[in-house]
This record gives C-alpha cells, structure tokens and sequence, in this order.
C-alpha cells in the first residue's frame, strides 16, 4: 500500500512542478468540464439539443 501513495505523491510533485501553482486550478477546471461534457454526451443531453436546433431553423 506505501508504494502506491509514494508513487502519486512523486506524481503530484511532478505535476506542480512542471505546471506551476497557478496552471494546476486551471487545469482541474478544463479537465472538470471536459468530463462534464463527455458524461453528457452519453447520457443523451444531446437529444435536448438537437430539438432545441430543430426549433429554432422551424422558426426562420
């Protein structure tokens, strides 16, 4: 079990690292929404969408 918790803190390091303080925020947040719009899109939001479109080039 201590191997694996060594190993995500050199990992954690590395990244603070190589991205600095300030990117790490910014980069969960991209990650956070990417995952966001991934889990929408297999759950069928898109559908939603796609009638809202549809609505929308009916009333041109």
């Amino acid at each position: 079990m201590t191997g694996k918790f060594e190993t995500f803190v050199v990992i954690l390091l590395i990244v603070l690292v190589l991205f600095g303080g300030k990117k790490i925020p910014e980069l969960a947040k991209s990650i956070g929404q990417s995952a966001k719009e991934l889990r929408k899109g297999f759950s069928g939001d898109d559908e939603e969408s796609k009638d809202e479109a549809q609505k929308k080039v009916a009333k041109k």
